[in-house]
């Protein structure tokens, strides 16, 4: 039975990993003793000793605690943006493309990727690979998402009843235009800049919708609304855990609106194609939580690992 090691499980995505593999019989569990969780030389025994670490952890604590690693059968599951960019890292997304899933089986190393990055990837790769959508196509990413994306901090500003900031509302963030996220979102998709990226926190806990607008008279092949349609809809066939929602709004929507909630507590993620004329957006809706941080780290690790992809993990709404 393989052994498995969180380090960093008090935070949010490592709680949140906790709960899905405390239960599960099919590994053992190894928890460092919370007076005993900074103290170097036991941390380093517990990393040395699983055969899987899930980090959980500030991206300098990643690459300490990656340093401390000395073994060659320990594999690792970060969840930090310390080396998602890495070139001797496989990037932690089974969907990516065909062949994946066996890259993620033999790596040693496997970089987590971001919640804003997973929806965002995983809505233009598929127009990238079929040529509709060149490398150097003006790329705009527009992403609402939960507070609990902004970690500890931000969720307790939020649950503050003293906070004297209006909160009620969403908010723009990263409007500096060097949010984290970026560097992966370009590089898997091969952009040959980077997307134009436009982040909002609403006022909920967690789940989200990344939408990416396009013009397909900028496309580099002639296509509609309903060719982007089947591109995206074969390109997840069968995958587990993508749906690929109907086009007709009455059928997907909820009363013409599209919620970030709907799945929550889940490993689903649903894609969405809507267009006219020569307009379309392609939107992705997760949880934030879920497939945007712990249920993929798990996902990964159940790969790497060489057990049923799905254990622990919820495939439905």
């Amino acid at each position: 039975m393989p052994t498995v090691f969180i380090d960093g499980q008090e935070g949010t995505t490592g709680l949140k990993i906790l709960e899905r593999l405390k239960p599960r019989k099919d590994i053992e569990l190894l928890e460092i003793p919370s007076d005993k969780r900074k103290d170097v030389s036991v941390k380093s025994e517990y990393l040395n000793a699983a055969d899987a670490v899930i980090f959980c952890l500030p991206d300098q604590a990643a690459r300490e605690s990656a340093s401390l690693i000395k073994n060659r059968k320990t594999k690792v599951v970060d969840a930090s943006t310390a080396f998602r960019t890495a070139p001797d890292w496989a990037y932690g997304m089974p969907e990516l493309k065909k062949g994946q899933r066996e890259i993620l089986r033999g790596a040693m190393r496997i970089s987590n990727p971001g919640c804003h990055a997973t929806g965002f990837i995983l809505s233009l790769v598929p127009l990238r690979e079929s040529g509709i959508v060149g490398d150097d196509y003006p790329v705009v990413c527009y992403s609402l998402t939960g507070y609990s994306g902004g970690g500890k901090k931000m969720i307790a500003q939020y649950l503050d009843p003293e906070q004297k900031e209006d909160l009620s509302g969403p908010r723009h963030y990263a409007l500096t235009f060097g949010h984290k996220h970026i560097p992966e979102m370009q590089k898997y998709t091969s952009l040959a800049t980077p997307p134009l990226f436009l982040p909002v926190v609403g006022n909920f806990y967690n789940g989200m919708v990344v939408s990416v607008p396009l013009y397909t008279n900028l496309f580099k092949k002639s296509a509609s609304v309903e060719d982007v349609y089947g591109i995206v809809s074969a390109y997840y066939e069968g995958e587990p855990f993508i749906r690929v929602m109907s086009p007709d709004p009455e059928q997907s929507l909820d009363s013409g609106f599209l919620s970030p909630t709907k799945c929550n507590d889940t490993n689903m993620l649903d894609l969405f194609v809507f267009g006219k004329g020569g307009q379309v957006v392609v939107m992705a809706r997760f949880d934030n939580l879920g497939k945007g941080a712990s249920g993929a780290a798990v996902q990964n690790m159940n790969i790497a690992l060489g057990l049923d992809e799905a254990a622990g993990l919820r495939v439905a709404g």
